[in-house]
């Protein structure tokens, strides 16, 4: 034989011995183990991940609505053996947001908005294209968006109940952003032609879940009594309105998307995602929420009271599916749809994003964010 083969059965046999030798130490193992009463290792199965949601709830304390309701929602998830939700608080620096986004950043599945159209506001604003969904709780004065979506309004235990039982829907979100504010006398002490509020930011865009407005709506949001609004909800919008009835109507030029601008005498233009508002009228009975188009309406009234008590019956009536389009007509509503708007005024005007005042606006763009926003409703 020749030297590799001698080292082939050499390798080999040492092999043979090795498997021996450890096969006998394993069968040792084994017999201590049962001497002394030793299970073998169970391997633990592996932890899943609980399917159930985490909710988070992110509340306006100044709601007087609010007080107590945390024990509430606890002892209503543990009812339904949820988890126990997340809970934050809004402040005065911060509506929403960054709570939200804290809410996100801990794993919160669905992040509810507790308190009025501001707080939806702020908690819509963190959770866009998010793909997480958004409940509301509402509690506040005018309730636009869940007035909207057919929620419970003024009961927030039935509101409560969608939250835990609802289902989900993607709804459109619009955008505002105010191209150019209005010159502001500056205050005593000022350089001229400083402006005073710091929150005149033309980069920023203002989110809006309903109606954003430009005008005689906004001036009437403006002028709205705090303290009114919190005795008599939203009748005191109303109350406000009849101080600007004889207001000036405003010149303004309006763009839709890529169309020609249009030059228009007007007391309000309005940009809807949905046009429901309180006291069951309907401002735009065409938009619908999640149809990736805004609805415009454009509002002129003349003849002082006249023109508005027909402007008022052209509301009402519309919301019932009756339309007038006779010409001549002293209080009128004119609508049209578009994807992008831009309007600019002669001097400025206030303008609001649901019922939030943005400031005196010489010119805005608004836009809408199809689906970008999924909603927990009935």
């Amino acid at each position: 034989m020749s030297w590799t083969l001698w080292l082939a059965i050499a390798a080999l046999a040492v092999a043979v011995v090795a498997l021996v030798v450890a096969l006998g130490l394993r069968a040792q193992q084994t017999r201590q183990r049962r001497a002394h009463g030793d299970a073998p290792p169970v391997e633990e199965p592996a932890v899943e991940d609980d399917p159930r949601e985490l909710v988070a709830f992110v509340a306006n304390p100044s709601k007087p609505d609010v007080a107590g309701l945390e024990a509430v929602v606890r002892a209503a998830f543990a009812d339904a053996a949820l988890p126990d939700p997340l809970w934050f608080q809004t402040t005065v620096e911060d509506p929403g947001v960054g709570q939200t986004r804290a809410a996100l950043a801990q794993g919160a599945d669905v992040v509810v908005a507790v308190g009025g159209d501001g707080t939806v506001r702020a908690v819509a604003e963190g959770m866009v294209g998010s793909g997480r969904t958004m409940g509301l709780v509402p509690v506040g004065t005018g309730n636009l968006l869940a007035r909207n979506l057919d929620l419970p309004v003024g009961d927030a235990r039935a509101a409560l109940a969608v939250v835990i039982a609802g289902s989900d829907r993607p709804v459109d979100v619009g955008w505002v952003k105010v191209l150019r504010y209005a010159d502001v006398t500056p205050a005593e002490g000022d350089e001229p032609g400083t402006a005073p509020d710091p929150a005149r930011d033309t980069d920023k865009e203002h989110i809006f879940l309903v109606i954003a407005g430009l005008g005689f709506d906004a001036a009437m949001v403006a002028d709205t009594d705090d303290d009114l609004k919190a005795k008599v909800g939203w009748v005191a919008y109303f109350v406000a309105g009849i101080r600007h009835l004889h207001g000036r109507r405003m010149r303004a030029r309006i763009q839709l998307d890529d169309t020609p601008p249009v030059e228009a005498r007007l007391r309000s233009l309005l940009i809807g995602n949905c046009g429901r508002l309180p006291g069951g009228l309907t401002l735009l009975p065409d938009a619908v929420i999640d149809d990736g188009i805004l609805d415009i309406a454009a509002i002129d009234t003349r003849g002082g009271v006249v023109g508005w008590a027909q402007l008022f019956g052209e509301v009402v009536m519309q919301g019932l599916g009756v339309r007038n389009d006779l010409p001549a007509k002293i209080g009128r509503i004119d609508h049209a749809r578009a994807r992008r708007v831009r309007v600019r005024v002669e001097g400025g005007e206030q303008a609001q994003v649901d019922g939030d005042v943005l400031g005196l606006a010489v010119e805005i763009e608004s836009r809408v964010d199809p689906g970008a926003l999924v909603v927990r409703t009935a």
